[in-house]
């Protein structure tokens, strides 16, 4: 019986008493160790007094792809690899998704040491509504990419979660006003769980003023979803068109009137489909 397992582990963000008792017990025990970078999970072993028997490689984006075939060929001797990034859940916008896939691919074992993650520690904490939400990953760098990224989350009803470098934010928060309105409700979380974490809440317009200063740490940004309006008569004519050409492409109705439904905000799909069926 093979005995091998992968274990993702999540690290603290900040404050290194967030490091759970069944991570600290993965650091000291496992066979190889996969760090997104080798010094800081030196230091992290060190802060929490552990000395990790096993192996420590680097596992960051660069190499993620060579690296592959080992960690995946260590799991199959039966081995148990531990994945951990620089602070909270691989796979995360950080490396370990392809890591993963590859080990669930080849039928291995594969496991999570459950922890501090960004995303949730930021929606928690932001004020906005956090039943449904997306998380986005990384902003876009480029004005254009980063434009047309924004307006799919015009009409998104989910809250928004994203990351931004702390030189790249006034811009971003400023075209998110541009694109989203500025009194689109929305937070930043910078330097969470470490000593100068800061939440600051308005509307994006607000924020991409106060962003202008100089702002540092790592960010996390979350944008509330878009506010259901009421339909007029003339956009369930508009929308009804929508679904009719898409059930002319193949879909059917029903499917093509809640695809079109889920974009708009306020648009019920049964309303939708019984005015396209009304104009068949």
């Amino acid at each position: 019986m093979n005995n091998g397992i992968l274990l993702l582990a999540a690290t603290p963000l900040g404050d290194v008493k967030d490091a759970s008792t069944r991570l600290v017990e993965a650091l000291a025990s496992a066979d190889v160790i996969a760090a997104e970078d080798t010094r800081r999970t030196r230091n992290l072993a060190s802060a929490l007094g552990v000395t990790p028997t096993g192996r420590i490689v680097s596992f960051y984006d660069a190499v993620e792809t060579a690296k592959l075939p080992g960690l995946v060929e260590a799991v199959r001797e039966g081995r148990t690899v531990l994945l951990v990034t620089d602070a909270g859940m691989p796979s995360v916008s950080d490396p370990g998704f392809r890591l993963a896939a590859a080990c669930a691919d080849a039928g291995l074992r594969v496991s999570c040491l459950p922890g501090p993650s960004a995303v949730t520690t930021a929606l928690a904490i932001s004020g906005l509504p956090c039943d449904r939400f997306c998380f986005e990953g990384f902003a876009p760098r480029k004005d254009g990419e980063r434009r047309r990224w924004l307006a799919q989350l015009e009409r998104e009803p989910r809250t928004a979660v994203f990351f931004e470098s702390p030189h790249r934010l006034a811009d971003t928060l400023a075209v998110a006003a541009e694109v989203l309105g500025a009194d689109r409700a929305a937070a930043v979380c910078r330097e969470l769980t470490k000593t100068y974490e800061e939440v600051r809440r308005g509307g994006l317009g607000e924020l991409a003023e106060w962003a202008t200063g100089q702002v540092r740490g790592e960010i996390t940004v979350v944008i509330s979803g878009a506010q259901p309006i009421e339909p007029t008569a003339a956009d369930l004519v508009t929308l009804a068109e929508e679904v009719r050409r898409r059930v002319a492409a193949g879909e059917r109705m029903k499917d093509a009137a809640a695809a079109v439904a889920g974009e708009y905000p306020g648009v019920g799909k049964k309303a939708l489909y019984d005015a396209a069926v009304a104009k068949s």
